[in-house]
């Protein structure tokens, strides 16, 4: 795939929900190729969980093929152990990407929006409606972890343009 014709995977980690996005970009036009969840159940044991979220991210990888991913770093919370499970389902979400043969791009949830909104700080409502408005959609994709996930494929995606844009000259 050339630079200018890519499938780009986001992924928002987390282990009771991951969201991920796949986002199209084809000689500048941006196109939502698919969104969803992978849903754990509180009541599984961890390592159960993160086995979910692996084996549900590897068959989104497997059935789109995507040429490039990313996922969100981590936004540490003051509570440690949610930080803590957030970064075991990011690690997973790594680990697929890498059996995947790709590299991820990481970005942090205020890279994310500037990149979607123009705005570092933008509200997470903004974000949504900005995918919705990037990617030609009627409504604001739920749940929320499937529009952050696009916002995170839009940030990559809009990376990897610039990077071949300054390779370029």
């Amino acid at each position: 795939m050339t630079a200018e014709n890519k499938l780009v995977i986001g992924i928002d980690p987390g282990t009771a929900i991951t969201g991920y996005g796949l986002v199209r970009e084809t000689n500048g036009t941006l196109e939502c190729e698919g969104f969803g969840v992978v849903k754990t159940l509180a009541s599984e044991k961890l390592e159960h969980r993160l086995q979910e979220i692996y084996i549900g991210l590897e068959e989104v990888i497997k059935q789109h093929n995507p040429t490039d991913a990313a996922v969100e770093q981590l936004f540490f919370h003051r509570n440690v152990s949610s930080a803590m499970a957030v970064g075991q389902g990011r690690g997973v979400a790594l680990l697929v990407i890498a059996n995947a043969g790709m590299t991820a791009g990481d970005y942090t949830p205020r890279e994310v929006k500037q990149a979607v909104t123009g705005y570092g700080n933008a509200e997470k409502l903004q974000v949504q409606e900005m995918v919705r408005a990037l990617l030609n959609l009627e409504s604001v994709p739920e749940p929320d972890d499937a529009a952050d996930a696009l916002a995170v494929a839009i940030c990559h995606a809009h990376t990897l343009t610039a990077h071949a844009l300054l390779e370029g000259q």
